[in-house]
Parts: C-alpha cells; sequence; structure tokens
C-alpha cells in the first residue's frame, strides 16, 4: 500500500529527495511547487519503503494502512493529483547552498525575526563553514507563527519547531530575544558589528474592513484571537466575549478555519494541547452554536487549502453551504477542483443536533452594526461578474441581509509595516527589494548589507515551507555580496556586540556565537 500526505507540509522536500523512485511531485524543479497546497504521492509509483515519512520533519506523510477516519479523503487526493497529465521531469539535485568563499571567511550574519523564514535563513547560512547567525527577536520565545498561529490541536505541524531546534542548536548559532530591533538597538548599529542583516519579521498586522462600525467592542482580529489562544504575551490579557449564540468570521482562509473549528470544537478535546489555560477556560464557558465564515466571492475562489478542509470534516460538528455550488471540472487548476468536490460532499451531508459551521459565499459585510458594542453584521449579497480580460470579481447586487452577533473576527489578510530605518513600499506593503536585496526605493538603487526573506519580503502568500526557496534566493544574494566584496567588514566583536545589548537591554534572554578567524566557538550567555 502506498504512503499519502496528509496535510499541508513543510515543503522542505525532504520526503521528494529521499523517495527512490522520484513518486512524490511537485518537486521543487516543477513549476506548480512554489504555489501548491501540498505534496502528492503517485500510488502507482510508490513502492511503500517509508523513506519518505522517515525524512518528513513534521509527519505529514503516513502508510495508507495507518490512516485515520478523518485522514481517508487524503488516498483519493493523493491519488487525483496524477490523474491529470503532467509532464515528469526527472528530479534534479537539491538546490545547492550558497557558497561562500573562504578566503572571504568568517561571516557574520544578523537576522531579525526568529519564525520560519528567519530559521530557514540560518539554516542556509549555517551549511557554510566558519559563519556565525545571530537571532533577533523581540519577543521572549522563539518562532513566530511557528509557535503563535499554528492551532493547538494541530499537533503534527507545530513539530515543525523540533526542526527549528535542530537549527538552532548547530555551531555558529546565537539568539537575542527579549530585544526589540528598532527600540533597543538600531539598523546602522546592527551594520557597524555584522556584515549584513536579513528582516525576517513578517506581516504583523491586518489588513482592515474599511467599514462602519470596525472599532465596536468586539469586532476583532481572527489573528488576534488566534494568538490569543495560543498564548501569545502580547495578547495573554485581551477578553473574548463568546456569551451569544452566533459567531461571524469575514474572511474564509486557513487561519478562518482555524478559528471557527476552536470555537465549535468540545473544550476537553483541546486538553492537553498548547492551548492557553486561560483560554480554555473561556471556551468552556462559551455559549456559541453556529460560526458563519462570509466569502466574498464564490466556492471556487475559497482561500482556504484542501489539506485545511479536510482536517475540518473530520471534527465533531454540522457543516453548512450557503450559495450556488459550482460544478468541478477538468479545466480547473487541481486545487480548485479538489475544494469543490469536498464542498460537494458536505453539501450532501445531513444536519444533526451538533454544533454548525455555514461557509456563506459571495457575501461581504458593509456595516458592523452597534452602539458601543458590536449586535449585528449588514451583509451585501455579492455576483461574479467576468472581466474583458477573464478577471473574475464580486459585484454587490444591491440585496442586504443581517446577521445577530456580539462578535465579528475578520481574517481578510496580514500586511507589513514600516521598521525604522529601512525603506518600506507602503503600496505592496513590503520592503522594497530585488531577489532579497533591499533597496533604497521601488526599482532604485540596492542598499548595502541589508536583506529580506519571508513575507516582509514577497507579501503574505505561501505557506510554511514556502520560507525555505524564498530564504535560499536571497542567502544567495548576500553570499554573492560577500564574495564580490560589496558588504563591509564589522567594526567591532561579537563579545563587544554582546556588551553593546546587555547595557541596551538588561532584560535580553541571550544565547551568542563568538566569531573567530579559526572559526566559530559556541558560547553560551546566561540573562
Amino acid at each position: 500500500m502506498p504512503y499519502v500526505v496528509t496535510q499541508s507540509c513543510c515543503s522542505d522536500a525532504s520526503c521528494v529527495y529521499a523517495c527512490p523512485v522520484n513518486c512524490i511531485h511537485p518537486t521543487p524543479d516543477e513549476p506548480e511547487f512554489l504555489s501548491a497546497d501540498m505534496l502528492y504521492v503517485d500510488p502507482q509509483a510508490c513502492v511503500d519503503c517509508g523513506a519518505c515519512a522517515s525524512a518528513c520533519p513534521v509527519d505529514a506523510i503516513t502508510s495508507s494502512k495507518k490512516l485515520t477516519d478523518e485522514q481517508k479523503p487524503f488516498i483519493e487526493i493523493n491519488a487525483n493529483f496524477y490523474r491529470q497529465s503532467r509532464p515528469r521531469p526527472l528530479l534534479a539535485k537539491p538546490v545547492p547552498a550558497a557558497e561562500i568563499h573562504a578566503e572571504r571567511q568568517p561571516l557574520r550574519v544578523a537576522i531579525i525575526g526568529s519564525g520560519p523564514s528567519a530559521m530557514y535563513a540560518a539554516d542556509e547560512l549555517l551549511t557554510q563553514p566558519d559563519v556565525s547567525v545571530t537571532v533577533f527577536d523581540r519577543l521572549p520565545v522563539p518562532y513566530g507563527l511557528a509557535r503563535h498561529g499554528v492551532a493547538p490541536d494541530h499537533g503534527k505541524t507545530r513539530q515543525v519547531s523540533e526542526l527549528f531546534d535542530v537549527i538552532s542548536a548547530q555551531p555558529g548559532f546565537g539568539s537575542y530575544l527579549n530585544l526589540e530591533v528598532g527600540k533597543h538597538i538600531s539598523h546602522k548599529e546592527l551594520l557597524e558589528h555584522f556584515h549584513a542583516v536579513i528582516y525576517a519579521v513578517g506581516a504583523s498586522t491586518d489588513r482592515k474592513l474599511g467599514i462602519p462600525g470596525e472599532g465596536l467592542a468586539g469586532n476583532v482580529s481572527a489573528t488576534d484571537f488566534v494568538a490569543w489562544y495560543n498564548g501569545h504575551p502580547d495578547h495573554a490579557g485581551d477578553t473574548f466575549d463568546l456569551s451569544q449564540r452566533c459567531a461571524v468570521i469575514v474572511g474564509n482562509g486557513n487561519v478562518a478555519l482555524d478559528v471557527a473549528r476552536i470555537l465549535t470544537s468540545d473544550p476537553e478535546t483541546l486538553t492537553g494541547t498548547d492551548i492557553a489555560p486561560y483560554a480554555l477556560r473561556t471556551l468552556r464557558d462559551s455559549k456559541i452554536e453556529e460560526v458563519v465564515i462570509l466569502g466574498r466571492r464564490g466556492p471556487a475562489e475559497s482561500a482556504f487549502t484542501v489539506p485545511e478542509f479536510v482536517g475540518l470534516l473530520g471534527a465533531d460538528v454540522d457543516i453548512a453551504i450557503e450559495g450556488g455550488l459550482p460544478e468541478p471540472s477538468a479545466g480547473q487548476p487541481y486545487q480548485v477542483e479538489q475544494k469543490l468536490r469536498l464542498l460537494h460532499s458536505v453539501a450532501a451531508r445531513p444536519f444533526g443536533a451538533r454544533k454548525r459551521i455555514v461557509f456563506r459565499y459571495l457575501a461581504a459585510p458593509t456595516e458592523i452594526l452597534g452602539t458601543d458594542e458590536v449586535t449585528g453584521v449588514e451583509v451585501s449579497r455579492n455576483e461574479l461578474v467576468t472581466d474583458a480580460d477573464g478577471r473574475v470579481r464580486a459585484v454587490a447586487t444591491g440585496a442586504t441581509d443581517r446577521l445577530e452577533t456580539g462578535v465579528v473576527l475578520t481574517s481578510v489578510g496580514y500586511r507589513g509595516v514600516p521598521l525604522p530605518g529601512l525603506p518600506f513600499d507602503d503600496r505592496a506593503a513590503v520592503i522594497p527589494n530585488l531577489d532579497g536585496r533591499v533597496l533604497e526605493q521601488s526599482g532604485g538603487a540596492v542598499l548595502p548589507g541589508a536583506y529580506v526573506t519571508g513575507w516582509i519580503k514577497r507579501g503574505p502568500t505561501g505557506f510554511i515551507g514556502t520560507n525555505k526557496s524564498c530564504a535560499q534566493e536571497t542567502v544567495r544574494q548576500l553570499a554573492d555580496d560577500f564574495n564580490a566584496g560589496r558588504l563591509c567588514e564589522p567594526h567591532s566583536s561579537a563579545k563587544e556586540f554582546d556588551r553593546l545589548v546587555r547595557n541596551r537591554r538588561p532584560a535580553v534572554l541571550a544565547a551568542g556565537a563568538v566569531a573567530h578567524r579559526s572559526g566559530v566557538r559556541r558560547l553560551l550567555v546566561r540573562s
């Protein structure tokens, strides 16, 4: 029996290169790799050796003989991928790490942020000898959204943190936590102590709806709600009123599905997970029976991924679909076809007496209702219109509905924010860059020594594993600049920098690396 990919994987391609028969696709040398929700095992070509499962750092691959009932839809999802004719090139070797010339060593790099994009960049750099990497994060704990953005009941996805533990244990890796770059230390000061600085700070704020009533109590960001139940230090004191029957979520991406599932789960099933204790107590007192998920466009344009929706199908909850549901067709992108098939399977289910999640398509909020706090939301009914260029848009029909609710959670995307001392493209909400090299302005000259990776580089697109290829590209640019002598030498040693940090931020939590011409020596520093 073949092995099966059962979730949105980390996409670092470990399984692809471990497979002896090239039966896992798309591979990194195929165009679909960067946009794929997940990878797929060819059931006809798989030889059942298990090499892919052993290589996977997040346990996303399982023998089809060991699947749970909730995971069984992935058998067909994996198989369906190979029913469409696609060219299958011979698998190329893993993308080589950027090579750093020996005569230019040692290289010292600061990385701002400690989430997936930062850790993959650190890993790429540390494949080279005599390179030191120092990671900075304003929080007292590392790994960003891998820690505070993944639902507590998604234990396997959270296992990527174990991979980051391995990366941080490498010689040459150091970190300063509980220290904010731009507040406690400046970009200019970093460049005086490091050859280069890579910013991997993500997109740290949410996009706004821009409608009346958005500031009412009870209208909050779904991202903040996720951070709250995951114990993020910035949100430990937040409170949420879950005393009414219905909650409304605006947006239908993976975050929306996570929040809907948590709100409708039996709190006892979350016992033993990493959910914050205060959040579990609040959920035990919750009166919410129904969560309505609003999608501005139609089912074919759903923003969630196939693995995330399959995970929702296994929850103890009724799922309803409101709005027309088009039939899947062979000419559609594979992910769209699979989403429609899954939505049709849900629409055919009978309802019971369980809590309910309602997907309401072609629906957009036009006003959050209430005086001091949310009492409801006005929703416009939309229709899809195809422009002359073939682009599908949602257009208001003029008809509206009202939903009564005490809480509206918005999940319509992320947005990067400006950083002190660096340029910012306000339109794209990213730091302007060319393949990872920071530019003085969009289309302008290169800003020496400054680089970006992750969402602050490309915008809030992709998944955890997308950051690996993104980091590889950035590190290659950095290595080229270092080898060509375009980076300035640091003015002082790592020990001197450590003294500067401790004088500036006594509460810092640090584990450092001191670089020498003969190599990199590990030095543990306690706060």
